[in-house]
């Protein structure tokens, strides 16, 4: 009896294994957090900024910051030096974190803040961890206002809220990787952007006008830009025209794989940004998506159908490994 070579049962046990699952672990809330923030006084703070602002600098251990019900009007900064951090509110739908800046308000010495300058939430300090929080721009349809900037490299934001217009979620760093799981995403002109490496699993991602979902700005050095796995494409009953991507930067990268698709995508799918250039370097793709919109006969002819074997490259997994095979963890919060 022929002998089957160990190379070839390594390779079809990786593919055994390409939708391994992501590790989860439990927080028992109030009990495991270190700090807890509340509004009426009953917690250490007030505030989630002072919270962030109390735990150590490179502190080597995770902190759990627990937040309780309330609407939190504070501009909040998660600093590179602030590590491991996890914020957990008691409800998703009832712990939020809001401000109101947008690109062309003014600083105090008479200049526009910019986009990046409008987020209500900064986050630098790597390995960081949210659940249970809706994060809101409330400046309203005033041209760019984000709700929250992302450069902290292994991000995960679990079962959270992200409110606002355009440009709604910064993710910021093309060195950064970010993966959302179960959260819900609303935004009109570009409202998912920026240079990093994202999964957004089973999200729900919600159009408020007429508009394009996505403007990657992936680096030429990436191997990896967005990756949409199960999401749901909802939008508002008069929205008729969306995009499902535009180029911010010609090399952008986006995929859409086995998401639901509303009838208002329209059947071009992909937009080139008045950018013909584009159109040959941008990735822009899709596989076995479902929904009025996912009929792919008048796909622009520069997109992509992903072939089966392609497909085994845009996993969650292979998406977010890099050099380190991370894995990320989600933590269920039991109460």
């Amino acid at each position: 009896m022929r002998k089957i070579p160990i190379s070839f049962l390594f390779i079809l046990f990786s593919l055994f294994n390409i939708n391994q699952e992501i590790k989860s672990n439990e927080i028992l809330i109030p009990d495991s957090a270190d700090i807890i923030v509340a509004k009426d006084g009953s917690g250490q703070f007030t505030t989630v900024q002072e919270a962030i602002n109390a735990v150590p600098d490179f502190r080597k251990n995770k902190t759990i910051i627990y937040i309780k019900n309330g609407i939190y009007t504070e501009k909040v900064t998660v600093p590179p030096t602030k590590q491991s951090i996890i914020l957990v509110g008691e409800d998703v739908f009832k712990t939020i974190i809001a401000y109101s800046d947008w690109a062309q308000k003014q600083n105090a010495f008479g200049e526009n803040i910019g986009t990046s300058g409008s987020a209500s939430v900064f986050v630098y300090g790597n390995d960081f961890y949210a659940t249970n929080i809706t994060f809101q721009n409330t400046a309203g349809p005033v041209g760019q206002a984000v709700a929250v900037w992302v450069g902290a490299e292994k991000a995960i934001f679990y079962n959270c809220r992200f409110l606002g217009n355009q440009d709604t979620l910064y993710t910021h760093s093309e060195n950064s990787r970010q993966y959302y799981k179960n959260c819900y995403i609303e935004g009109t002109t570009d409202f998912i952007f920026g240079w990093s490496t994202a999964v957004f699993e089973e999200c729900e991602i919600h159009c408020l006008k007429d508009s394009y979902i996505t403007a990657a700005s992936t680096s030429p050095n990436s191997e990896y830009g967005y990756l949409f796995y199960k999401c749901k494409i909802t939008a508002e009953p008069e929205v008729s025209k969306v995009y499902l991507g535009r180029p911010w930067r010609n090399t952008a990268k986006t995929v859409y794989r086995e998401c639901e698709l509303g009838s208002f995508i329209l059947p071009q799918g992909w937009h080139n940004w008045s950018k013909p250039e584009a159109e040959k370097t941008a990735f822009y793709a899709e596989y076995k998506n479902s929904g009025p919109g996912a009929k792919t006969a008048e796909r622009v002819k520069w997109s992509k159908q992903l072939t089966d074997k392609q497909a085994e490259e845009w996993t969650v997994e292979n998406v977010l490994k890099g050099n380190d095979n991370w894995i990320p963890e989600i933590y269920k919060i039991k109460k």
